[in-house]
Order: C-alpha cells, then sequence, then structure tokens
C-alpha cells in the first residue's frame, strides 16, 4: 500500500508551470530526505491523435539514458568545470526534475485531449447513424399511416357508392 502525500484534483482544468515546479520540488525533497529511494512517474504518453500509451519514467535517482560502451575506451581527459561539478548539479538538477514533470504533465494534457476528441467523434458518428435509422422508421410508419387513411378513405367511398 503506498500512501499518497498530496493530491492534484482537475490539474488539467488550468495547466500550469508552478504546478510541476510544485510536485519536482515535493518529491526530490522526499527523495533527499531519505523517504523514497526511488522516484517514478507514469503517465500518458501521446503519440498520435489515435494512440496513447502510459509510460514510466524514473526521476530519481537519474540514471544513464545509454550505457557506456565497454568496447570503447574512456577518455582520460580530466576537464576542469568552472564552477565545480557539485555547483553545476545543484543548479541544473532542480531544472531537470521540473522539465521531466512539465513535459510528463504536458503529454498527459495531450493524450487526454486526443482521448476527448476521438470519443466526441465516435458519439457523433454514433448520433448521426441513429438519426439516419430513426428517421427511415419515421418514414415507414408514417407512409403506413398515409396508406392505411387512404384504404379508409377508399373504403368508405366504395360502400357508400356500394348503398
Amino acid at each position: 500500500m503506498h500512501e499518497i502525500v498530496r493530491e492534484y484534483s482537475d490539474i488539467f482544468v488550468k495547466l500550469d508551470f508552478t504546478t510541476a515546479e510544485e510536485i519536482a520540488e515535493l518529491v526530490s525533497n522526499a527523495f533527499l530526505s531519505g523517504r523514497a529511494d526511488r522516484i517514478d512517474i507514469i503517465y500518458n504518453q501521446f503519440v498520435s491523435v489515435m494512440r496513447q500509451q502510459v509510460k514510466a519514467l524514473q526521476l530519481l535517482p537519474i540514471v544513464a539514458s545509454v550505457a557506456p560502451d565497454p568496447k570503447k575506451k574512456a577518455a582520460s581527459v580530466d576537464y576542469i568545470f568552472e564552477p565545480s561539478r557539485a555547483d553545476i548539479l545543484e543548479q541544473l538538477l532542480p531544472i531537470y526534475l521540473n522539465i521531466q514533470v512539465w513535459r510528463s504533465l504536458l503529454d498527459s494534457s495531450a493524450a487526454e485531449q486526443a482521448a476527448r476528441m476521438m470519443a466526441m467523434d465516435n458519439a457523433t458518428t454514433n448520433a448521426r447513424d441513429l438519426i439516419t435509422a430513426l428517421q427511415l422508421v419515421y418514414n415507414r410508419e408514417r407512409q403506413a399511416s398515409i396508406t392505411k387513411e387512404m384504404l379508409e378513405i377508399v373504403g368508405g367511398a366504395e360502400a357508400l357508392s356500394n348503398n
């Protein structure tokens, strides 16, 4: 069982970057304080209007997306960083987390809008088909009613002419 720390309802009504910053800060604090040893974000990835895909992305700890090739020789050059590596990471990691959370929110929003668009398109198509079918039933019933009235009139006129 997982504990829900914070809930964001109706997040896509007014999607804002500050929400992504707030979520990124919340998860980074949980990771840095030791309350979580891994942070994953699960979201709907927009592939196309017809297709959305559920994706999971490990935010923390950061893992290299491409494994180093063991056949290649490691560079023996020692680069000098200004400011220090720690200062660079301290500046870049919050930005990285913000952008990854923002990207997943935007992808999920686009996927939701595409799913809504497809649902509305299907509903419109089904409504048109239903209208066509009901129009045929209505026309048949109206035609049957007119035919019945004409037969009653002809039958009444014939009964009068026989008397």
